[in-house]
């Protein structure tokens, strides 16, 4: 399918290893993705107190496990097999996963059925709808440089929360020469999934010679409120933020914005 995105060069800024997802949705509506990625995940540096938390988890010793990223599956993933654990058949174990990515991860490589898939992670918004009873124990695995901010909302709740570090987002590198395509005129598009892509978009872009004048005039797209924040921190000019925070409610809403402003 050909429409207001066709031709356009939109750089994405996802870790390698999520970057496909996003390219073949803008493929479909001919768009040319621009590989720029501006993450990437790794363990963290000692693992054991995320193994001592798999391990518990594993024996009954959480209630709710809540997931909001498809990067903390995965790494839950590789470390519940090194360990040789599973936590299928954990009696009383709930999951949240948010978004449906994160879902779909959590019952390929999990064996595990989310009985709650929020399509945004707001946090205190989150804390609100699962009305968790006081005492209830929590397992929250997330980024080193997650901020407090859901744990805190669900400890207010009564909740008894351990979070964990599963994973370590660094500068990720590679890809298009993006600072000097935007010198010549050749980016039409910057999508932004996360503000770790926006934070590490401009380390980058500024680390290897980019001038923030050249990125005047690119239609900016961030997938929710908390990403758009971040960008406008960082002087960005936010053109595009979609009411369904899914990358193809993203894409969608970037086709609406070219269709009605026709920008050419």
């Amino acid at each position: 399918m050909i429409g207001a995105l066709a031709g356009k060069r939109v750089v994405n800024t996802r870790a390698q290893h999520q970057a496909a997802a996003l390219d073949r949705l803008l493929e479909a509506r001919g768009a040319i993705p621009l590989p720029y990625p501006c993450i990437a995940i790794v363990p963290p540096e000692d693992s054991r107190v995320l193994d001592a938390a798999l391990r518990d988890a594993a024996t009954g010793g959480c209630d709710w496990l809540i997931l909001t990223s498809t990067n903390t599956v995965l790494v839950l993933s590789h470390r519940l097999e090194a360990l040789g654990l599973s936590l299928q058949n954990v009696t009383g174990l709930s999951v949240v996963a948010v978004g449906p990515s994160t879902a779909s991860l959590v019952q390929t490589l999990l064996g595990l059925e989310a009985q709650d898939v929020p399509d945004e992670y707001m946090a205190e918004a989150l804390a609100d709808r699962l009305q968790l009873a006081g005492g209830t124990r929590v397992l929250l695995p997330q980024s080193a440089i997650a901020r407090s901010m859901l744990a805190d909302a669900l400890a207010a709740k009564g909740a008894v929360v351990q979070t964990v570090e599963a994973y370590q987002t660094v500068c990720g590198s590679g890809g298009a020469d993006i600072p000097h395509l935007a010198a010549d005129g050749q980016v039409d598009i910057i999508i932004f999934t996360s503000s770790s892509t926006v934070n590490y978009f401009l380390e980058r872009f500024d680390g290897e010679g980019g001038n923030r004048n050249d990125l005047t005039g690119i239609c900016m797209a961030c997938i929710g409120p908390q990403t758009e924040r971040t960008a406008l921190d960082n002087g960005l000019a936010v053109s595009v933020m979609p009411a369904s925070h899914t990358l193809s409610g993203l894409v969608t809403e970037l086709e609406t914005f070219y269709e009605k402003h026709g920008v050419s």
